[in-house]
């Protein structure tokens, strides 16, 4: 599976919803770390297909959420599990150490 979109309208439903645990990466079209991270939150996605749901908000089309969790920051990852936030991590994550949280919040 590819990573999702997620937005203001949907985010209920397909993150707090979720039968599965949830990633979602708090990014915007201008944020030099976002860019670099993508690719990787791609790869992600494909690898943990059918364990985790994995996908993105972009802050300035979607702000209500950004704000309702208190992303200030960009990129911002936070990890959803029977719809409560599990874990954050704040900053250009690298493989291992995203791979850690991944399996951390299985």
């Amino acid at each position: 599976m590819s990573t999702q979109h997620f937005t203001d309208l949907n985010f209920k439903k397909e993150v707090l919803g979720s039968d599965l645990p949830v990633l979602v990466d708090f990014w915007a079209a201008w944020c030099g770390p976002c860019k670099m991270v993508a690719p990787l939150i791609d790869e992600l996605a494909k690898e943990y297909s059918g364990k985790m749901k994995i996908g993105k908000v972009d802050v300035d089309s979607n702000p209500k959420v950004a704000t309702e969790y208190g992303v200030m920051s960009i990129p911002t990852i936070i990890f959803f599990k029977n719809g409560k936030v599990m874990n954050q991590l704040v900053g250009a994550a690298r493989r291992p150490e995203l791979k850690n949280k991944i399996e951390e919040n299985l």
